[in-house]
């Protein structure tokens, strides 16, 4: 949620205008209040459209991880959806078991350890952010009453993640009052380190989080080798650290790209795992879920049960009320594409990934930052920063239509400046060759204009140096001259 602020602070009219709603309203509707009486539907149709024209493009979003297109089917099923409150699972109950349809085949996309009738634990959510929390919570809560169970002291939790995290972590320890222990980066390893994060865990650490998919750079942090060492820290100490594993963009990627891997409930110490379905899950913004190994990682206190909307509900979430829509898109998207569906549709963003990383190299101007091997976006950054930077072009890319974010990297890699490009679904290897040939427009158009960037310190030359040890000798000159002056006017007498 973005905190309300006016457009512009300078601007002195506080009304909305349209030219083509004039037909049918002729007076301004006030920018920050309620307008007095009504209008016409197709004028405030109008008025809203014609401000949202200047939004940006959401197919050039290269900035989001986030699903901007879905087949026509799927957005009908939306549509008649739309007006379906999911709390209301009474009244609603297909729209619920569609809901514990997709938890359950998520749970065994990331190999939970379920028995033949076994149901899964797990929750939607409106995206990641609310999923970490929860999961953060049942740490937290199982944490705590492991220690009041022994006698000991409960009010210091903390937590252990990469500087690399999404914002969601810090909200998280700062909202429930858990300490955050950040791994910091260092140059060229922008990922959590394992054995660092294992020595900053302690008898109060709730969790150690780690992120399959860095925002930053869309590498995998190496959740295996986390495991193996809080497995032999746990054995040598006696505690149980677990392990929850953000994998919000990574989530539905390495099952299909890297099914080897082990990252999931393969490990005995991940205890739980959040994924966006409104990123790599295929669906519009506004689904996340939650899922726990199993009933024993989830405290039933947190669980709350009501029955004012018909019969005995379970809840376990941060907010109530929530559309349906997302829903039944994912699973709308699961059953429409299956696993062979989502490997083919992971392998063609991988390889568009390939031909943008290739083209970036061929322009002989960028280092890649990125790994091949992890989320399919690109992170590069300029190899001559002398005269222009990365937030130039960002800047100079929105005249084509492209939104590329230029960030710099977190503590302690700060002075890395980077450009990122998010491949997704409906980014095509045509949009990939067309971006590389505006990028190189705009390096041709920077190479032309004045330097923004203040001129770095000179080195002293030879010449300079001749010219200050000549500037030195002739003050040294005069100041002997001066002094021989002064002696003789002594000798003379006079003073």
């Amino acid at each position: 949620m973005v905190l309300s602020k006016a457009v512009s602070e300078s601007s002195s009219d506080l009304s909305v205008h349209s030219t083509f709603a004039s037909r049918y309203v002729r007076a301004s509707l006030p920018r920050y209040r309620m307008p007095e009486n009504s209008i016409p539907k197709e004028a405030a149709y109008q008025i809203i459209n014609d401000e949202l024209m200047l939004d940006g493009n959401p197919r050039l979003n290269l900035a989001s991880f986030v699903t901007t297109w879905m087949e026509p089917e799927c957005d009908k099923l939306i549509m008649a959806a739309i007006n379906k409150n999911y709390v209301d699972m009474d009244e609603y109950p297909v729209t619920t078991e569609l809901q514990n349809r997709c938890v359950n085949m998520i749970a065994h996309l990331f190999n939970a350890p379920l028995g033949e009738s076994e149901t899964a634990v797990g929750v939607g959510t409106v995206g990641s952010s609310e999923a970490i929390m929860l999961a953060g919570l049942a740490f937290k809560r199982r944490w705590q009453n492991k220690r009041k169970a022994e006698g000991k002291p409960f009010d210091k939790p903390n937590i252990v993640t990469g500087a690399n995290v999404q914002v969601c972590w810090e909200k998280f320890a700062r909202y429930f009052e858990v300490e955050l222990r950040e791994v910091k980066l260092r140059d060229g390893y922008y990922v959590m380190d394992p054995e660092q994060a294992v020595e900053m865990v302690d008898e109060n650490t709730i969790c150690v989080a780690a992120i399959l998919g860095s925002t930053l750079n869309g590498e995998f942090e190496d959740v295996k080798l986390l495991n193996d060492l809080l497995d032999a820290k746990n054995a040598q100490t006696g505690w149980e650290t677990p392990i929850h594993v953000d994998a919000a963009s990574g989530g539905f990627i390495a099952p299909f790209l890297y099914p080897e891997l082990e990252w999931d409930f393969r490990l005995p110490w991940v205890k739980s795992i959040n994924v966006s379905g409104h990123k790599y899950g295929l669906v519009y913004a506004g689904i996340g879920w939650c899922i726990w190994r199993n009933k024993e990682d989830l405290p039933d206190e947190l669980i709350f049960h009501i029955n004012y909307l018909g019969a005995d509900q379970p809840t376990f979430t941060l907010n109530f009320s929530k559309g349906s829509s997302q829903v039944i898109a994912q699973y709308y998207q699961l059953i429409r594409h299956g696993f062979e569906g989502y490997r083919n549709i992971m392998e063609n963003c991988h390889e568009n990934a390939m031909v943008l990383k290739e083209g970036l190299e061929r322009t002989g101007r960028f280092d890649i930052v990125s790994k091949d091997h992890g989320v399919p976006l690109v992170a590069f950054s300029l190899k001559d920063r002398s005269r222009h930077d990365e937030f130039e072009i960002s800047d100079m890319l929105r005249r084509f239509g492209w939104i590329v974010p230029a960030y710099t990297m977190p503590p302690d890699a700060e002075h890395v400046t980077v450009l990122r490009v998010v491949i997704r679904e409906e980014f095509s290897r045509t949009l990939a060759e067309r971006l590389v040939l505006d990028i190189e427009k705009v390096m041709c158009q920077l190479d032309a204009l004045t330097s923004k960037l203040p001129p770095p310190p000179l080195l002293p030359t030879t010449a300079m140096l001749a010219r200050k040890k000549s500037e030195l000798e002739t003050q040294r000159s005069v100041t002997e001259a001066w002094k021989k002056f002064v002696l003789a006017k002594k000798t003379n007498g006079v003073c």
